[in-house]
């Protein structure tokens, strides 16, 4: 099983745009939104996805997540059944020196919300910090996807 290890930062402007490579279109829900074990559906594009996350570590920035394509007749018939909310996003893939972040532009009720996420091998692995991007917010779930589809960033 695999262990996730990310950093999540806000992002200060749309400056990121110009660099991205590669964008995508995003629906979420939520089977269970619990943070011991998170069961999300993901419409990425024209693909579906079931993921599983655990718990975060003390600093939030690992935990369990387990993650497979399923079809999208399956995922749209499984959005049926989550809980009430969903995320809507477009996601950018922006490289720098140390990695990739994948910057997501909420839409709908998180209208406003720019956040960007850089996955690593460990905690302390450097990476660039690009101007565009603002405070880290690691470990603060108020900005877990799964706490934005019940109190959205509109709502704050």
């Amino acid at each position: 099983m695999a262990q996730e290890i990310e950093k999540k930062f806000l992002v200060n402007s749309d400056a990121f745009k110009k660099e991205t490579f590669e964008n995508s279109h995003i629906i979420q829900g939520y089977l269970s939104s619990v943070p011991e074990r998170a069961v999300r559906i993901r419409i990425r594009d024209q693909s579906g996805f079931i993921t599983i996350k655990g718990i975060g570590n003390e600093s939030g920035a690992s935990r369990f997540e387990w993650e497979k394509e399923i079809p999208l007749v399956e995922a749209e018939e499984l959005m049926k059944l989550c809980e009430p909310g969903v995320i809507d996003k477009t996601r950018y893939k922006v490289k720098v020196e140390g990695g990739t972040f994948e910057v997501d532009e909420f839409h709908a009720e998180n209208d406003g919300l720019i956040m960007a996420e850089m996955e690593m091998a460990k905690e302390d692995d450097h990476f660039d910090r690009p101007i565009w991007l603002g405070k880290e917010v690691t470990g603060d779930t108020k900005y877990y996807n799964a706490m934005l589809m019940k109190l959205p960033f509109s709502k704050w």
